[in-house]
């Protein structure tokens, strides 16, 4: 079985017992988060899509870990006009495994 969910804007396709990369979550980690935003479930057999959540279902997933993901150098420079201006992103992320799709 399968869902697709909103997570904070990020449209991601789970599947029970695995383990993904979302947008930072508030939640402390070991902590169980319910996703409400689902916006379609489906298996080999059938599919419902929501319109534009599917009514009554929810995926459950438990936080494991934040982090950071690698940093995205960003370099700016004027030619002859002596401005140069370096700086770096990281972007946050929570690992979180999936534990039922209902």
């Amino acid at each position: 079985m399968f869902a697709i969910i909103n997570v904070l804007g990020d449209q991601i396709k789970v599947l029970e017992n695995n383990k993904y990369y979302v947008p930072r979550l508030k939640e402390k980690v070991d902590a169980e988060v319910t996703f409400n935003s689902v916006l379609m479930v489906g298996d080999a057999k059938s599919v419902k899509i929501g319109a534009p959540e599917v009514k009554g279902a929810k995926v459950t997933a438990k936080v494991l870990e934040h982090v950071k993901d690698d940093k995205v150098i960003v370099f700016k420079k004027k030619i002859r006009k002596g401005y140069k201006k370096k700086g770096g992103h990281r972007q946050q992320y929570t690992k979180i495994e999936v534990l039922k799709i209902s």
